[in-house]
C-alpha cells in the first residue's frame, strides 16, 4: 500500500510523465479535477453511474470513462485500477467516497483521496485515513469556512494563508500613505519584531525579495509570515487597525454555514444562522 505526504503528492503530480488517476465522481468537483489533472498531462478515467455525464466529460476532454459504480470491484478493474497510480473519489456521497478508496487500496498499489463533507466525520478524518488507509481525506466546504473565518478575522489583510496546521500564516498587506513602514528598511522592522519574516514585496508590476537594507515605501504589498497568534497584534504595532468582526450573520444553515459558525464563535464573534429549515436551526442552536 503506498501513502504519500502532500509534498510527495505535489512532486508526483508534477513528474514529467504524468500519472494514471481514476476519478470517481463527474459532479463539480469531479469535473474541476478532471480539466486540471488533464491540463498537466495526467491519464485520467472518469466513473460515474451517470452515463450522460460521462459522455460530457469524455467530450470535452481527452479522457475514458466508465459508466457503473466505484466502489465494485469489477467497475474498477475495467477503469485500469491495477495500474492506476492514484484515485480520488468525489462523488456527493461521503460513505461511497470512503469505500471506493478502501476497495482500491486494498486491491491495487495506488494512493487513494476521498471527499469526506459531513460534519459528523469531522471529528474522525485522522482516524479514517490511517485505519483505512487513505492518503488524504478533503474538506471543501470546511476549507472554505476556513478561508472565510481568516479573512474575517483579519479583514485588513489583502490576503492571509494558513499553513503549518494553523500554526503560521502569510500575510499580505499594502502599506498606506503616512503609516510608519514608509521608508523603513527591512532591517529595521526586524528590530521591531523577531518573529516576523517578510518574503516578498510587490511594487509597481514588480516582485522583490528584500534583503535588510531594503527600504519600504507606501502603495507597497508586502507579503511577511509570522506565528497565527502574533499576526494581530504585529499589524497594531505597526499602525493596522485590524477592524476584527464582532458580529456575523450566516445565511443558511448548511455544512459550511457549521463549520464557519463553530470557528467564527471559537474567535469570540457572535454568530447568528438564518435557516428556513426549523429543525435544522433547533440541531445548530444546540
Amino acid at each position: 500500500m503506498m501513502l504519500f505526504s502532500r509534498k510527495e503528492f505535489s512532486d508526483k503530480l508534477n513528474m514529467k510523465d504524468g500519472l494514471n488517476i481514476i476519478i470517481v465522481g463527474c459532479g463539480t468537483v469531479g469535473r474541476t479535477l478532471v480539466e486540471q489533472l488533464s491540463k498537466e498531462g495526467h491519464d485520467i478515467t472518469v466513473i460515474d453511474f451517470d452515463s450522460e455525464l460521462i459522455r460530457e466529460v469524455t467530450n470535452q476532454y481527452d479522457v475514458l470513462g466508465v459508466v457503473g459504480n466505484g466502489a465494485s470491484f469489477n467497475v474498477q478493474k475495467e477503469a485500469g485500477i491495477k495500474d492506476a497510480d492514484l484515485l480520488i473519489a468525489v462523488t456527493e456521497c461521503d460513505e461511497l467516497n470512503l469505500l471506493c478508496c478502501t476497495l482500491a487500496s486494498r486491491v491495487a498499489d495506488c494512493a487513494t483521496i476521498a471527499r469526506v463533507r459531513n460534519p459528523e466525520y469531522s471529528h474522525e478524518l485522522s482516524y479514517l485515513k490511517d485505519k483505512l488507509g487513505l492518503a488524504m481525506i478533503i474538506n471543501p466546504e470546511y476549507e472554505a469556512a476556513k478561508e472565510m473565518n481568516r479573512i474575517l478575522c483579519l479583514p485588513t489583510a489583502l490576503e492571509v494563508s494558513s499553513f503549518a496546521h494553523g500554526k503560521a500564516e502569510l500575510v499580505k498587506i499594502r502599506i498606506p500613505q503616512d503609516n510608519m513602514l514608509d521608508t523603513m528598511t527591512i532591517a529595521k522592522l526586524g528590530q521591531m519584531s523577531d518573529n516576523v519574516l517578510v518574503c516578498a514585496v510587490e511594487r509597481e508590476n514588480q516582485i522583490f525579495i528584500p534583503s535588510g537594507d531594503f527600504e519600504l515605501k507606501k502603495g507597497d504589498a508586502m507579503s511577511f509570515v509570522a506565528p497565527s497568534k502574533t499576526v494581530g497584534s504585529f499589524l497594531k504595532s505597526i499602525g493596522f487597525n485590524s477592524n476584527k468582526v464582532k458580529n456575523a450573520m450566516i445565511i443558511g444553515g448548511g455544512d459550511a454555514g457549521y463549520y464557519l459558525s463553530k470557528l467564527l464563535i471559537s474567535n469570540g464573534i457572535s454568530v447568528k444562522i438564518i435557516e428556513k429549515d426549523k429543525n435544522r436551526c433547533e440541531e445548530l442552536a444546540i
